[in-house]
């Protein structure tokens, strides 16, 4: 049994990709999309219709609004192909808008309900400030669930699930990033930032006993993913999981659910707490505002591409 069979016993393993084709080789349960993966889909040959028929459909509509309907296109087909769920996400220009974000929450969802899906299998992917955590909130009390993406701190973490995120995607590839830059030093295996923040994580939601589901993202190499087995979720790019299909090796299970031994305080987190532990972690700061820019810039550039085919 190859690596990646042998995870998919310990961790549910999700497709991060806009790419049909990667998510019917490697059969995942649930999918992600962001910016950056749909317009990277849209210029391959075999995603340009979908991009022509929202353009093409919808004449009368605002640019904001065909991007929703591509996005909308995007997941209805990924949903042909994974059993579970597909994460669709929020522009990041709403980062710091509660009402704004509830109210795109709404409409991707009733956009999804009219192409025959239901709110069960969507995610809605929504950048974790302290304003897109508060809309996870209010969507979740609607019955909308939410993942809860850019998430690079236990700060972050702790406030979501206090909110009753149905979903967080700590991203370990970009913390082992800025540390390894910013040390000038090469991390692997348990030693790694990224993965340590993830099982402080995954720890602290299972001693408190939170809900909210953890899944690891944004990994660089397939150590990462294999000191992770055991997290909730896991969501991996095409190209390691085809790592972790060639590979053969025991794979072991890392994380458990029993963390009731884990020496951790209980934290509580109002605005001033979270601002300031947030403000405290330069690593977090850096990437959560870094993260937001760029799916700006990939959002823009997907919205250029609509306008000059009107």
């Amino acid at each position: 049994m190859n690596q990646l069979e042998q995870l998919k016993q310990f961790t549910k393993v999700v497709a991060d990709t806009g790419d049909f084709q990667s998510i019917k080789q490697y059969t995942p349960l649930d999918a992600t999309t962001n910016p950056s993966l749909i317009l990277k889909a849209v210029q391959k040959p075999e995603y340009r219709p979908l991009l022509d028929k929202a353009v093409q459909d919808n004449p009368g509509l605002s640019i904001d609004a065909v991007v929703d309907r591509l996005l909308i296109a995007f997941g209805t087909e990924i949903l042909k192909f994974v059993p579970g769920r597909v994460s669709t996400e929020i522009d990041a220009a709403l980062s710091f808008d509660t009402e704004a974000t509830v109210a795109k929450g709404r409409e991707l969802i009733a956009l999804y309900e009219a192409a025959g899906v239901s709110r069960e299998r969507v995610l809605i992917k929504i950048a974790s400030t302290w304003e897109g955590i508060r809309a996870s909130e209010l969507l979740e009390k609607e019955g909308i669930r939410t993942n809860m993406t850019l998430l690079f701190s236990l700060c972050q973490a702790i406030a979501c699930a206090e909110a009753g995120s149905q979903l967080i995607s700590p991203f370990v590839g970009r913390i082992y990033d800025w540390y390894k830059k910013s040390t000038g030093q090469e991390y692997t295996g348990a030693d790694d930032p990224g993965v340590q923040s993830v099982k402080g994580i995954y720890n602290y939601y299972r001693k408190f006993g939170y809900k909210t589901e953890v899944m690891g993202a944004s990994f660089r190499n397939t150590s990462q993913i294999l000191e992770l087995a055991g997290c909730d979720l896991l969501t991996i790019s095409p190209d390691l999981l085809q790592k972790l299909a060639d590979a053969e090796g025991a794979v072991e299970r890392k994380l458990s659910a029993d963390a009731a031994t884990v020496d951790m305080e209980k934290l509580s987190m109002d605005e001033k707490t979270f601002r300031f532990m947030l403000n405290e972690d330069a690593m977090a700061t850096e990437k959560l505002a870094e993260g937001i820019r760029a799916f700006c810039v990939d959002s823009g550039k997907l919205k250029q591409m609509i306008a000059g085919m009107r």
